[in-house]
């Protein structure tokens, strides 16, 4: 029963974090339909910035993550301002090959600056401490994780159904001509929905270090479990991603408890079977 739970909350802890960072993708795969395969720098990167402004610039862990979230939101609306809004008419390959070479490029720019080492952040003592559950003692840090992955999906889905900015992504994706002409600030939509995007996948990357480490090639190690996360979910659902991420995140541990020795080979059966039983996404009409 106990190994139960264990395999439980460790694979709650590992979902929330894929959620995170992978909701942004899902936004803007989904919504935007821009295929945008640097989605993993961004959360590199605020992980990056975070441990920096943590360690050498000795800012309090939350105010190193604000700072280091809104950099990495920062970058992304650069970026979708000065490059990428070229591209969100050009075919899909063309955005493929762009943003992996982006990726690549920010990979070796990170390697440069700080070294193929990997990157700790330290914890405040409030985060390090244990939590006695009962059943489990953990780190604070794990239940960090869970509580801002929940605020996380009630806030996205809050912001995309309940709020009139929410109207504007929806009705600027469908139809920005006439969009336009009803006066939504379509490209104002577009570069925030962008950076928002890339702030979230940032807050990931800080909330995950501990169980998907930062090294310069997160951006690709961790990419494929972002992209089967969105596919499982659903592209543009929320609530799709949700679900998906933590029962893959759920499977992965649960190997990693029972079946070690076969690696991530469960994540991407049960990938498989649910993409043969749902091929639109888990809670995509």
């Amino acid at each position: 029963m106990q190994l139960l739970a264990n395999i439980a909350i460790d694979g709650l802890a590992y979902g929330m974090v894929l959620f995170v960072i992978a909701v942004g993708m899902s936004v803007t795969l989904g919504l935007m339909r821009f295929v945008n395969l640097a989605h993993g720098a961004f959360a590199m990167i605020g992980g990056y910035a975070t441990a920096w402004l943590a360690r050498e610039a000795g800012l309090h862990f939350a105010a190193a993550l604000v700072a280091g979230v809104l950099a990495v939101a920062a970058l992304g609306a650069a970026l979708e301002a000065l490059v990428l809004r070229h591209l969100y008419r050009r075919p899909e390959l063309e955005q493929v090959l762009f943003t992996i070479g982006l990726s690549f490029f920010l990979i070796a720019s990170i390697n440069a600056i700080a070294g193929p080492q990997v990157q700790l952040i330290p914890l405040p003592p409030s985060l390090v401490q244990p939590v006695d559950l009962g059943f489990r003692t953990l780190p604070a840090q794990r239940l960090l994780v869970i509580g801002a992955g929940v605020a996380v999906a009630i806030a996205a889905t809050w912001v995309v159904g309940r709020t009139r900015f929410g109207v504007w992504l929806r009705a600027a994706v469908d139809n920005p001509d006439t969009a336009g002409t009803l006066g939504i600030p379509i490209r104002r939509v577009q570069c925030l929905s962008f950076a928002v995007g890339a702030g979230l996948a940032g807050l990931g990357g800080v909330l995950g270090a501990e169980l998907m480490p930062l090294e310069p090639y997160y951006a690709l190690k961790y990419l494929v479990l972002v992209l089967v996360v969105v596919a499982v979910g659903g592209m543009g659902s929320i609530g799709g991603s949700l679900a998906a991420a933590v029962l893959l995140g759920t499977v992965e541990t649960a190997s990693k408890y029972l079946a070690s020795g076969w690696g991530s080979l469960p994540f991407f059966v049960a990938m498989a079977v649910l993409l043969a039983w749902r091929p639109n996404g888990l809670l995509r009409r």
